[in-house]
């Protein structure tokens, strides 16, 4: 079962990520490795644009999600990289758009390259179930 947790010693995120979940009585994790913007061919998606590559991680990690059973609303942790500060802002509306009204935990990271110059994020996940 997920619980999340709202301590009152903690600022509100306003919807924006969970400050933390309990899982009690859980059968399982999912560990999903860092997602990209890259199709199922290899090609990355939306050179450029910070929008069209953050929605196609988002397609990406809901195939795993998907391939185990699973949803978004499953997720209880994410770990996100981006390469420019100035994409937060996009980032964040493309995962309101997508993520439940109980968003899972968060990190997010200002990194200066990811494993291709043409990817502007990354995003790694678990779920439990």
């Amino acid at each position: 079962m997920k619980r999340i947790l709202k301590p009152k010693e903690l600022a509100d995120t306003s919807g924006r990520y969970s400050q933390a979940i309990l899982i009690e009585g859980g059968k399982g994790l999912l560990f999903i490795a860092g997602q990209t913007a890259s199709d199922s061919d290899g090609n990355v998606i939306g050179i450029g644009d910070i929008g069209a590559q953050t929605r196609q991680v988002f397609k990406n990690i809901e195939a795993v999600l998907k391939e185990a059973g699973l949803g978004f609303e499953n997720l209880v942790k994410t770990t996100t990289y981006l390469t420019d500060r100035s994409y937060r802002e996009e980032y964040n509306r493309a995962r309101m758009a997508i993520m439940s009204k109980e968003p899972p935990t968060s990190t997010l990271l200002i990194i200066s390259g990811l494993a291709r110059p043409e990817f502007m994020i990354e995003i790694e996940a678990i779920a439990a179930y």
